[in-house]
């Protein structure tokens, strides 16, 4: 199972979302340098190292932005410790304008 089908199960079934994107954007960060394990680094863009999760979920009714990322963050906790590198979160809750 693909990285991307990972998060969008995980997402699906914690905050049972009406909207849920997942947009694996690993190829707008070739050539960014990074640190890994104490070594430099140079993304090729391949791979699923950077996701955009655009998200609508009752979950996030009456929780701050802060609240919002963190729990998306906390749910994801063992991807990012895994080598997903970035995540891009857009959360809202019902009936709250997106951008998207």
């Amino acid at each position: 199972m693909s990285l991307q089908a990972v998060i969008e199960a995980k997402l699906t079934e914690t905050f049972a979302p009406e909207r849920l994107e997942v947009v694996n954007e690993s190829h707008l960060h070739a050539g960014h340098h990074h640190v890994e394990s104490g070594h430099h680094a140079t993304f090729d863009g391949t791979g699923e190292t950077h996701f955009r999760i655009r998200i609508v979920s009752a979950a996030f009714a009456g929780k701050s932005r802060v609240e919002r990322h963190r729990a998306v963050n906390d749910l994801l906790a063992p991807e990012l410790k895994a080598g997903l590198h970035a995540l891009a979160i857009e959360p809202a809750a019902p009936g709250e304008k997106t951008r998207w």
